[in-house]
This record gives C-alpha cells, sequence and structure tokens, in this order.
C-alpha cells in the first residue's frame, strides 16, 4: 500500500532523462498515447454545420442530441435497455481527464462520510488525473497494487480503519498501462465491496473500445450495476480520443448515478469547463457510428499482431487484452530507465520507464520500476520501424 505521492508528469520526467543525448536514429516517439489514427471524415462536415454555436455560452448539462447519443450507444455497447436515463444520468466532458479530476472533489463534497482525512483508492500504476484529484479535494491518495494473476486488489486485506475513512476508488479497465481487463465478475465485486462500505466507484473506461478482437468486448461497469438493478455509486468516464482518435476534440461523458450527477452539475456548473455546442454534435455523431471504431481496433490488432512476432521471442506474452500499450518487462536490462535510455541512445525511440507511471511505497520499491510503456499508436510503418528497432536494441 503506497500513499499520495508527488506529482509529476512523467512525460516531463522522460524529457529530463534523455536530455541532452542523441538518439541513435531518426526519432520516433512511442512516448505519449496520443492517437494518430485518421479522424472520422463526418468530423469536419458536422463541425461545419454547427459553427454558429461557437458564438453562444453552452449549458454545463449538454445537449438533449448528445446526452441521447450516448445513451444509445451505452445501451448497444452493453446491453442496459435504457438503464441509464439521458436525462439525468449523463454529463458531457471535456474530455475523460477533467472529469475524473473533478469526481474527486464531488465524492469530498457529497459522501455521508466527512473524516478528518478522507482516503481515495487508486491503482499502482495510475493515471495522474487521479491523484491530482485527490490531491485538490484533500484526501490521501492510496495506491493498491492489483492481487498476482488478477485484475482487482484485494480489497478484503485493506485496513478497516482505512476503508472507513475511504470516499472514492478509482478502477480503470482495459488498464493503462498494462492493458488488463475486468471481467463482468470483478466489476460486481467491486461494485458490491464499495457500496457496502459507502465508497463511490470511478469507473475510467476511456480505452473501453480498443481491444483485441481475438479477446472479445471488455465488461463494463454500467452492466454490472444494471445487474444488482441500480446505479447507485457507480460512475463511469470515457471519452472519444482513445474510440474515435479525437483526442484534441476534447470530448466525453460521466455517466451513472444520478444523485451525485445532479449535485455533481451544480458543482460544475461554477467550476468546469462547459463542452462547447459544435463539439457535442461531432460527438453525438461519433456515438451513433461504429465503423470508424472497428477499423481503428484492426489498425491496432495489426500492430500488436506485429508486436508478437519481433518482440515475443525476446519478452514473452507482449499482447495485451486490452488498451494501445507495450508493457514489457526490462528487468534484465536494467530497469526501465536504463532500458529507456538504452532504446533512446541506440535506436531513436522513446518510451516511458514504467516506474514513471506508478509510486514508490512505504518500503522504498515502485511496482513498475522493471516495465516499459511504448504506445502503439502512429501509423503501421512507424510503429513496424520503431518495433524493429527496439527487437534489434534488446535482442
Amino acid at each position: 500500500m503506497t500513499t499520495t505521492p508527488a506529482l509529476q508528469s512523467p512525460f516531463q520526467r522522460l524529457t529530463k532523462l534523455i536530455e541532452g543525448i542523441a538518439p541513435g536514429a531518426p526519432p520516433i516517439d512511442l512516448g505519449v498515447g496520443e492517437p494518430r489514427h485518421p479522424m472520422p471524415a463526418f468530423v469536419g462536415p458536422v463541425l461545419a454545420e454547427n459553427l454558429a454555436g461557437f458564438g453562444r455560452y453552452p449549458a454545463i448539462k449538454g445537449t438533449p442530441a448528445f446526452r441521447s447519443s450516448v445513451a444509445g450507444w451505452l445501451d448497444r455497447r452493453f446491453g442496459l435497455d435504457g438503464f441509464i436515463d439521458p436525462e439525468t444520468g449523463i454529463v458531457p466532458l471535456n474530455g475523460s481527464r477533467e472529469g475524473l479530476f473533478f469526481a474527486a472533489l464531488g465524492a469530498r463534497q457529497f459522501s455521508a462520510k466527512q473524516p478528518e482525512r478522507p482516503a481515495v483508492l487508486l491503482p499502482n500504476p495510475f493515471y495522474f488525473a487521479y491523484a491530482a484529484g485527490a490531491e485538490a479535494a484533500g484526501a490521501e491518495a492510496v495506491m493498491l497494487a492489483a492481487a498476482p494473476g488478477q485484475a482487482l486488489p484485494d480489497l478484503d486485506a485493506l485496513d478497516p480503519a482505512l476503508v472507513a475513512r475511504t470516499i472514492a476508488l478509482y478502477f480503470a479497465s482495459p488498464a493503462n498501462p498494462d492493458g488488463a481487463v475486468a471481467g463482468a465478475a470483478d466489476w460486481a465485486k467491486l461494485i458490491a465491496w464499495a457500496r457496502a462500505h459507502d465508497i463511490y466507484v470511478f469507473a475510467d473506461e476511456c480505452y473501453s473500445e480498443i481491444y483485441r478482437e481475438a479477446a472479445g468486448a471488455p465488461a463494463g461497469a454500467l452492466a454490472a450495476a444494471k445487474a444488482s438493478g441500480t446505479a447507485e455509486k457507480v460512475i463511469v468516464f470515457n471519452s472519444l480520443s482513445k474510440r474515435s482518435n479525437l483526442a484534441g476534440l476534447r470530448c466525453g461523458f460521466a455517466a451513472g448515478d444520478p444523485a451525485f450527477l445532479a449535485r455533481w452539475l451544480n458543482l460544475r456548473n461554477i467550476a468546469a469547463p462547459q463542452v462547447p455546442t459544435p463539439v457535442q454534435a461531432v460527438g453525438s455523431a461519433a456515438f451513433a457510428d461504429e465503423t470508424h471504431v472497428a477499423e481503428n481496433r484492426r489498425l491496432y490488432d495489426a500492430k500488436f499482431a506485429l508486436a508478437d512476432r519481433l518482440l515475443s521471442p525476446a519478452f514473452g506474452k507482449v499482447v495485451p487484452d486490452g488498451g494501445f500499450f507495450l508493457w514489457l518487462d526490462v528487468a534484465r536490462f536494467g530497469g526501465g530507465e536504463a532500458a529507456a535510455l538504452k532504446l533512446w541512445r541506440e535506436a531513436g525511440v522513446r518510451a516511458v520507464p514504467g516506474g514513471y507511471l506508478a509510486a514508490t511505497g512505504p518500503d522504498g520499491t515502485n511496482p513498475a520500476t522493471n516495465h516499459l510503456r511504448l504506445a502503439l499508436v502512429d501509423a503501421p510503418d512507424v510503429t513496424e520501424a520503431a518495433l524493429t528497432r527496439l527487437a534489434e536494441t534488446f535482442v
């Protein structure tokens, strides 16, 4: 168990690590998880049709068309059959990151628990927006590593005193960086445990549509909530950044517990950024179309097949069930930092040391220090060049 780390961008740390070192080949950046596949063709025309909307302040609640499109997609994707009311169960976001940050502020205000030092549980490795939200809310961020061979941490083993002051739990599936996917039973167990202890579940599902076709579509938290009969305490976050290659659009949503979202809207109305109505129009069109999403997965599947061919002889299983990251064990090459330096110095490939994405525990160990994260987000030919260099570097 690890408590709140000093927050520092892993990408700034990487830049400092390789500063002044010449790349061994023309640089290829596999550090940042910024999708570079083509945007859907309808983006430009839909924006053009809705340009007048940039001249008006958008409502924080979003347009009925956007909320309806999201609700329809949730129904089709997760079999919800109208479980989420678009009027009360969906809120537009400027991308999932700001929503995940603001969620902790909501939990701090709305939780029936008001301990002197509230806690927020995070996976380790983790997405830094979770910890930033906890810090802004005046809560202690407590990092939990997954149990060996499982998607979930061992929740039943947590100190009861910690559980008693915990107000929220963040959980991502597919996970960043390792691509681990929670099953329906995992979500059901997590939600039941959280409700038993009056803890909000913030489900980060922004990689939900980036999965290997052979593995199948990941289960979702809202489907598990539906099976329980209520969305109480469960809020899901998703966006178009990964699903639709629209990282710069800044459009996503939160969906779930109507009681939380109603109060959260009041908070957001004075503190959070609205989503412009032309952006929501693009979002409506994107959530209504699956053709471009299937093509997106096809490109990722092809790149992971290439990674499997080139890297499995040296690294074993490298293909995750979800997400678009390679998560390589580089312990025998000196760990993440040493491997990142070697890869940059000899091959010109930029990759993030795993330890930069996780927190160091009280015992001085970091669970990701021996890993390296590479984002397979570039065009297939660029990715092939980078993976070929990587294989040649670590033979």
